[in-house]
């Protein structure tokens, strides 16, 4: 066990790393003259908010004492790793000591278990009232709740932080018997489930709440992890779901092997589709169906969904409704709301698409601008998901001596 805080320091920020599910993005805090971390929007470390603004914030464990075995997670009982635990003034004084040096704008603290889940949970419940109360910090905070702590502990949390998590991790109870045996999908949605209701119970706005699934620990299909992730949603339960690509960190029979790579593409694709459910309003049986249930890594989900759907298309760019026009692979909600503005005083052809800055490399194999369509691929599945991956080839032309002396300036 650790003593010194500087090793402790170390410790627990490396074995934070493998938690992707905090955010804050959008969220608001109070000003309060005096006080220190009054700031709005806040974001997360090495994210952006929806102002553009890179921001951070501390990122670490309490402790990576663990009495639960999960067989992916580092921090498992079973490991022999160094372990390190800081006392709730140790950490509150860490974040003020950061926040003061401008390294931070907020904390995002998570945690083993250590002795029993409400030990832990009152621990940093301790941590959190000496910064709110002791050092008056209005600063983002948040926190990822223990699965099967106490409800009173959860509503104490939920009161001090702007954001709570609680992370699945797996997508099928199949799977978290298999390898988190301490866990179920029921406790790791106890805690979210208690702040949403009790939010609704006080006529509040609800607290903001994300989670995070592994991907690629487990044989599960994206058309598994978009179903749970939809339900979530649905269910008014998650601001967001946070996907990440399994990164082996032990060697266990029940895991890919301890040499493979993370899957970065299939986590950026699963992104891409939440994006969709979200922002587009596909539902998660049109972006993976039981003929296709992983998405295709050569193509963006949109493209994916249209060069499956060719019956859809292609759509006229002037007639076509708001919701058709989002569905269009390489236009986004700023392209469409050009065209609906655009259109209201001409037809609009595909130089008109061009002068509007909207990218037609895409888009121009789904549409036709006033009947005109493109004639270079064939209206096939095949022709247009090859014309989609195949990278353009520029020619490169060689300058003549012309070309070059009246650069240079000389003959």
């Amino acid at each position: 066990m650790k003593n010194d805080i500087y090793e402790k320091m170390e410790i627990l920020s490396n074995s934070a790393k493998y938690d992707v599910s905090c955010s804050s993005s959008g969220v608001e805090t109070n000003y309060k003259k005096g006080e220190l971390g009054a700031t709005h929007t806040s974001g997360i470390c090495h994210s952006f908010t929806p102002d553009g603004r890179c921001v951070s914030l501390l990122k670490v464990l309490l402790t990576n004492i663990c009495i639960y075995d999960c067989a992916y997670c580092i921090n498992r009982i079973s490991n022999d790793i160094p372990r390190a635990v800081f006392t709730p003034r140790e950490l509150a004084d860490i974040t003020i000591n950061f926040y003061k040096r401008n390294y931070i704008e907020g904390l995002f603290l998570s945690s083993g278990i250590v002795k029993t889940e409400d030990h832990t949970m009152t621990l940093i419940l301790k941590a959190l009232k000496i910064l709110r109360y002791e050092y008056k910090f209005n600063g983002y905070i948040h926190v990822k709740l223990i699965p099967a702590s106490s409800m009173e502990l959860v509503e104490q949390i939920v009161k001090l932080a702007n954001r709570v998590s609680s992370n699945i991790e797996l997508p099928s109870d199949k799977s978290l018997k298999l390898l988190a045996p301490n866990k179920t999908k029921e406790k790791v949605l106890q805690p979210l489930k208690f702040a949403r209701d009790l939010s609704l119970e006080k006529n509040q706005k609800p607290i903001g709440m994300s989670t995070q699934l592994i991907v690629g620990a487990t044989p599960e299909s994206d058309r598994d992890i978009l179903k749970l992730s939809s339900a979530l949603y649905d269910k008014a339960l998650l601001k967001r779901v946070y996907y990440s690509a399994y990164i082996p960190v032990n060697d266990d029979r029940n895991l890919p092997s301890i040499v493979s790579k993370p899957p970065m593409l299939r986590e950026h694709r699963l992104y891409q589709a939440d994006w969709l459910l979200r922002f587009y309003d596909f539902s998660w049986e049109e972006i993976v169906t039981d003929e296709f249930p992983n998405l295709d890594e050569d193509l963006d989900p949109k493209a994916f969904w249209a060069i499956n759907n060719l019956k859809y298309f292609p759509m006229e760019i002037n007639t076509a409704s708001k919701e058709e026009l989002l569905r269009i692979p390489g236009i986004g909600a700023r392209g469409v709301f050009k065209i609906l503005k655009a259109r209201r005083f001409k037809r609009l052809t595909f130089d008109d698409l061009k002068k509007l800055k909207i990218s037609i490399k895409k888009a121009k194999y789904f549409i036709t601008c006033d009947k005109e369509f493109q004639k270079q691929v064939p209206f096939y599945r095949e022709n247009i998901r090859t014309a989609l991956i195949k990278p353009e080839v520029k020619k490169i032309i060689q300058p003549s001596l012309f070309d070059i002396s009246s650069i240079t300036g000389e003959l």
